[in-house]
């Protein structure tokens, strides 16, 4: 490539050097080292340029064919990733699906848990209040036959002193007192057998509340998870503490 520049700088000089035609603004040069020159130049010019000019020549080709290898993997990365797309979709149809089907489950099964406790806390109930209401019989029952055993006692007694008037009141005294403890006794063992049913019934109230707590805490984990739901939204109490309820009593006899 050097040569080529000292070439043209020959060329230049024998121009420079020229004799000039009169009357114009042309010159004579030497015709044979003229073209040995451009022989020489045209020799050292690198092939490489030859490569240029003909990308050049076909630049439109090389071009239009870039253009269509570029629109080839436009419209396939295109196709890929609407194939991903609804490849994607589809499993997110799918673990959706599932996911209902086993919050579904979740809900059934706590339900029946639910239904269950709710039995079972329904007939220890029943057993409670037969055992208290049994209890309280047997306790009148039992007050009602001491009364009367005491009364048919003083009656006797009353009957074998009637005629002694100290020994008669002291009779009635007696009489009076018994009737009245046994009076006492009886209303004490109502208010004893109220208490209790009253105790049970409230352990049954704290047990049904628990249940339903717990069944809500699990329906409201699972609109949590799932997102909300069609189902129907139940509001519960707010929790209270657990511990044992205090007795109530109902009004005295």
């Amino acid at each position: 490539m050097y040569r080529v520049f000292e070439a043209l700088d020959e060329l230049v000089t024998i121009v420079e050097e020229a004799r000039g035609v009169p009357m114009t603004s042309g010159c004579v040069v030497p015709r044979g080292d003229v073209l040995e020159l451009l022989d020489e130049i045209r020799d050292a010019i690198p092939g490489e340029l030859d490569d240029a000019q003909d990308v050049l020549d076909h630049r439109d080709e090389v071009v239009n064919k870039a253009a269509q290898q570029a629109e080839h993997s436009i419209t396939s990365s295109r196709a890929e990733a609407e194939q991903t797309i609804t490849e994607a979709r589809e499993e997110a149809d799918r673990l959706l699906a599932e996911a209902r089907a086993r919050a579904e489950r979740m809900v059934a099964d706590a339900e029946a848990e639910a239904e269950r406790i709710a039995a079972a806390a329904r007939h220890e109930y029943e057993d409670a209040v037969g055992r208290a209401e049994s209890e309280a019989d047997r306790m009148i029952q039992a007050g009602r036959a001491s009364y009367e055993r005491s009364v048919d006692e003083g009656r006797a007694e009353q009957a074998r002193m009637v005629d002694q008037t100290e020994v008669v009141r002291a009779a009635h005294s007696e009489s009076a007192r018994v009737v009245d403890a046994a009076n006492q006794e009886a209303a004490r063992l109502r208010s004893e057998c109220d208490a209790y049913v009253d105790s049970k019934l409230g352990e049954f109230e704290d047990l049904l509340s628990r249940t339903l707590r717990t069944v809500g805490k699990g329906r409201a984990q699972l609109r949590g998870r799932g997102g909300p739901s069609h189902d129907t939204v139940f509001d519960y109490a707010e929790e209270e503490p657990v511990g044992p309820r205090p007795t109530r009593h109902r009004g005295g006899y």
